[in-house]
């Protein structure tokens, strides 16, 4: 008896939302150089932050690694060039000279 085949007509692997990552120039660094450490003092954190965010700089994929720390609400690391408290301050409510709310949702660039 022969048994039966299945066929499971799967989309093919698409890298389209992070294949930017490929092109980041942080990839081939080490990655405690863009997360905090555990007990990492505040002069050491804002050393490495500094130099994290000088590489990011002039990253190819900075914007895009931006939105995407913005968009999923990453909690942790340098992203983009912009620290956790970065971006907070990007997703905060702005009042506008109108006195309307608006909401950051493209980041800034530089």
């Amino acid at each position: 008896m022969s048994q039966p085949r299945f066929s499971l007509d799967m989309p093919a692997p698409s890298t389209s939302l992070w294949d930017w990552q490929t092109h980041a120039q942080c990839r081939p660094l080490d990655t405690d150089l863009f997360f905090p450490r555990e007990g990492e003092g505040h002069g050491a954190r804002i050393r490495r932050e500094r130099t994290a965010k000088e590489i990011c700089q002039s990253c190819p994929v900075r914007n895009q690694c931006q939105n995407h720390a913005l968009s999923t609400g990453e909690p942790f690391g340098i992203w983009g060039g912009t620290t956790e408290k970065d971006r907070r301050h990007l997703r905060q409510p702005r009042i506008t000279r109108c006195g309307e709310i608006s909401r950051v949702s493209s980041p800034q660039t530089h």
